[in-house]
């Protein structure tokens, strides 16, 4: 997840900002009679290193979904580890441990499920939004949300019972930026995204709704794979039809027009040489400069 830098303290953002209630939301979860999203652990705290790096940390205690939400975050991490930090004005940040009953090879494509998540969870409260492979959530061609989601192993219980089903966990951080520091667009040299229309409910309300939205997405991942997606992830595709190139280390590898995503995730495109199916890894998706 990469958002935005804020230069303002988490001592500053606290005084102006009220605090998260974990309570607040596992209210409204419950009373949004979500049966899937019911079971989520809830806890808020005002500032931590990343949502993502405590929950990872957590994993071989965890029994059931866990959700923590951070005001302030100090040493998030983006793709390729980019570092993002964030104050409660300029960001909404919170991650989600989940477990699968599948191995890790199972959670090909679970990005861009999460994607598809969190463009419909945004589109409820007015905001809109597309989706750029593999994980990029877009406002008007700027980048407005992250996804970034790290996995490990389900290693209990298995000595005992060598024929019970080996599962995993995910930890899928979310941040989405909510509006842009003065002087931040000229410090990165590019335009952000952003959804002031968030402020206008209560983040807890926001949460709640990402929540009930997540764990639908999961559980119907975990049961049909992201194949129950791709057309709801192409309802959102931002590069339909257009010029694009995909980059490995910032070299061009394909270039042609971006056609969409097939069942596994893969992106696909046409090129001079036919049409080809590229997986996420460290490669990059762009537009392709106007000649």
């Amino acid at each position: 997840m990469r958002a935005m830098n804020s230069s303002k303290t988490s001592a500053q953002s606290s005084l102006t900002f009220p605090a998260t209630s974990a309570a607040r939301i596992a209210e409204l979860i419950a009373r949004s009679g979500n049966e899937h999203a019911k079971h989520i652990l809830v806890e808020a705290v005002a500032e931590t290193g990343s949502t993502n790096a405590d929950l990872m940390r957590r994993v071989p205690q965890l029994t059931q979904p866990q959700l923590r939400v951070a005001d302030c975050q100090t040493a998030g991490r983006g793709r390729a580890g980019r570092p993002w930090r964030t104050s409660p004005e300029s960001a909404l940040t919170f991650s989600l441990a989940w477990r699968f009953a599948q191995p890790l090879s199972a959670l090909m494509g679970l990005p861009l499920a999460v994607g598809v998540s969190v463009a419909e969870a945004l589109k409820v409260f007015g905001v809109p939004v597309e989706l750029k492979w593999p994980n990029d959530v877009l406002r008007g061609g700027a980048k407005l949300a992250g996804i970034l989601i790290e996995t490990a192993a389900d290693e209990r219980g298995h000595a005992a019972d060598q024929h019970a089903k080996k599962g995993c966990w995910a930890v899928i951080g979310i941040g989405i930026n909510l509006a842009a520091p003065d002087g931040l667009v000229q410090e990165l040299g590019r335009a952000i995204g952003a959804a002031p229309e968030l402020g206008g409910q209560s983040r807890e309300t926001v949460l709640a709704v990402f929540m009930s939205a997540l764990a639908d997405t999961l559980v119907l991942f975990e049961e049909q794979g992201f194949a129950a997606f791709v057309e709801r992830w192409h309802a959102f595709h931002s590069y339909a039809g257009k010029p694009v190139r995909i980059l490995d280390n910032g070299r061009s590898v394909h270039e042609g027009s971006a056609v969409g995503v097939d069942a596994m995730g893969r992106f696909l495109m046409d090129t001079a040489q036919g049409r080809v199916a590229v997986l996420a890894g460290d490669l990059s998706l762009r537009l392709q400069e106007p000649v």
